[in-house]
């Protein structure tokens, strides 16, 4: 063969190996095989294009633990050639010493590493603060189950005396006897607040009375002259024979009482009272006022 058919052939050769072939093309070159004589085959010059291809491709530098691998697998697998071989020549193998030395770590690995220690961090963190949220929350909660004491009342003497002191249109009477005989020896004072609208009323010596069959109620006279329908002030009872203190229960608004009359009614008390009974009476002198 001339070397213009065979460098034909190697170019027609070529192109059937790169896939670029045409029909015509592909004619002439079964024309140019059938009378060539060269040791040049088909097989041989797709290896030949396979490895122009790769060497025109930029490969990066395998990782060295991974070429290890590699290279270990490639030993193993020429090994059983060798031994599966009746005699046959093939291919020596290459004993390669493989290095106990780790592989380098790129800036992305030590990115990942930085990235899990922060992670790790976070979490230590987020458990703390949990922990620290679940302890207050319990220690809420038990503030919550400790029974709130209840408000204590201030006593009647008590309330008394905070009206005596903060009221400063105080008006104040001293009871006297009334009309009958059983409480000849009363005594005691009542204090009122037209601003608040309160007022208390403390006595010595009113005879306790049985809430069955009476009970003491309450008048308050805006008129000097006792007018014939006082306010009503409130209906109360006595159960022992010493000091007493009772608050005022004005149903309606009072200004400027004049006196204040404590009469014996039937139990629960009237809406007008006869006045038979008059425990005890309080006139308020203007030096009270």
């Amino acid at each position: 063969m001339s070397q213009n058919m065979d460098e034909r052939l190697l170019d027609l050769l070529c192109d059937k190996a790169t896939g670029s072939l045409s029909e015509e093309e592909a004619r002439e070159l079964a024309e140019l095989s059938a009378s060539a004589n060269t040791d040049m085959d088909a097989h041989s010059l797709e290896l030949t294009a396979a490895a122009i291809l790769l060497a025109e491709i930029e490969i990066e530098e395998m990782p060295r633990h991974l070429e290890a691998k590699v290279l270990g697998a490639s030993q193993r697998h020429f090994a059983a050639q060798k031994a599966s071989s009746d005699g046959a020549d093939v291919l020596p193998v290459r004993t390669i010493e493989l290095g106990s030395a780790r592989p380098g770590r790129s800036i992305l690995d030590w990115f990942g590493w930085a990235v899990a220690a922060a992670a790790c961090i976070a979490l230590v963190g987020m458990v703390y603060y949990d922990q620290n949220r679940l302890a207050d929350l319990q220690k809420q909660i038990a503030e919550l189950k400790k029974p709130t004491p209840a408000p204590v009342s201030p006593t009647a003497a008590q309330a008394r005396d905070q009206l005596i002191r903060e009221a400063r249109d105080l008006t104040r009477a001293s009871w006297t006897k009334g009309t009958i005989k059983e409480s000849e020896g009363v005594s005691g004072e009542v204090v009122w607040s037209d601003e608040k609208q309160m007022g208390y009323m403390t006595f010595r010596g009113l005879p306790p009375n049985d809430p069955n069959r009476e009970a003491y109620q309450l008048w308050i006279f805006e008129n000097a002259e006792l007018e014939a329908h006082p306010k009503d002030g409130g209906v109360f009872n006595v159960s022992e024979s010493g000091e007493v203190i009772i608050p005022i229960e004005a149903k309606l608004k009072t200004m400027s009482p004049k006196v204040f009359a404590i009469t014996i009614e039937p139990p629960g008390g009237v809406v007008v009272s006869k006045r038979e009974k008059i425990a005890a009476l309080a006139p308020v002198k203007p030096s009270q006022t």
